[in-house]
């Protein structure tokens, strides 16, 4: 199997992921880069102690979907509307490949977060 080393990354997950590591040769003679966050199936994965995945870029990506729909209906669709509206285009974003990840209870208090302070400020 022909590794394309443009595309591809270490990452190191475990008790000492922080411990810098000898560099990674493919057979083609290409160095692999040691990376601290990689991106799988469009989820981010980040070393560290535990396989943690990082919601930093699903947190945006909602927010924009969101502003972008609020910001085309803004004051000429009722509540109920908005919210349905964000609910079935933008709740998606936010919870794809969750299922993927285990969650801590920090991880489920910021995503609490971001719902409630969309709806909260919108409504």
């Amino acid at each position: 199997m022909v590794i394309n080393s443009n595309k591809s990354f270490c990452l190191r997950v475990g008790p000492r992921y922080d411990v810098k590591c000898s560099k990674v040769v493919s057979s083609t003679g290409q160095v692999i880069p040691w990376s601290n966050e990689i991106r799988y199936l469009s989820i981010y994965v980040t070393g560290s102690r535990e396989l943690k995945c990082s919601l930093d870029t699903a947190k945006k990506s909602f927010y924009r979907a969101a502003n972008a729909i609020y910001g085309k209906v803004e004051r000429h669709a009722s509540e109920e509307v908005i919210l349905q509206l964000v609910s079935s285009k933008c709740m998606p974003v936010l919870l794809h490949g969750l299922e993927a990840c285990r969650l801590n209870s920090a991880a489920v208090n910021l995503l609490d977060f971001v719902i409630n302070r969309f709806f909260n400020e919108t409504v």
